[in-house]
């Protein structure tokens, strides 16, 4: 293959790669996060329905450290979430409809039936392991990136 080739097939595989990025970055089952401190990515399980919302993550002994839930709400609502029947401690980030973080609930105690406020106009709550969200600097401000969030309005959309 002549120089020439060599360059065109350099340049087309490096449009391929990124084509491929883009389409990894988001993802249904991963979401990301990007801030002040860098990006972070989670396998995630979505739950999207009034059934799987209210099941969540109830009943696991265990979660690996790079997975998490993403709740997924049909429009921005007032979210509350406890901890009855979860047995693992919890970092819960509630986002708005652009996927922007408005607050960070840091290590949810398990078994703790308090209502864990995430305020008015909440439309995605991501869990992770408690104590993640400080470790990695998660904080209010902070982008998450996912397919659900409509891309038209996110704050880092998927393109």
């Amino acid at each position: 293959m002549g120089s020439g080739n060599a360059a065109v097939w350099l340049i087309a595989a490096a449009v391929g790669l990124q084509a491929g990025a883009a389409v990894a970055a988001c993802a249904p089952d991963a979401v990301e996060i990007r801030g002040p401190s860098g990006q972070q990515r989670f396998a995630v399980e979505v739950a999207d329905d009034g059934a799987e919302r209210a099941q969540g993550l109830m009943f696991r002994e265990s979660m690996p450290m790079s997975a998490g839930m993403l709740f997924v709400y049909d429009a921005p609502q007032r979210a509350a979430f406890w901890m009855k029947n979860t047995l693992i401690p919890l970092d819960m980030i509630f986002a708005d409809e652009t996927g922007r973080i408005r607050r960070v609930h840091a290590q949810a105690v398990p078994g703790d039936t308090t209502p864990i406020e995430g305020g008015e106009g909440i439309r995605f709550v991501l869990e992770i392991n408690g104590g993640l969200a400080a470790r990695m600097g998660i904080v209010e401000g902070a982008e998450l990136r996912h397919p659900a969030i409509p891309q038209r309005t996110a704050a880092w959309p998927c393109e």
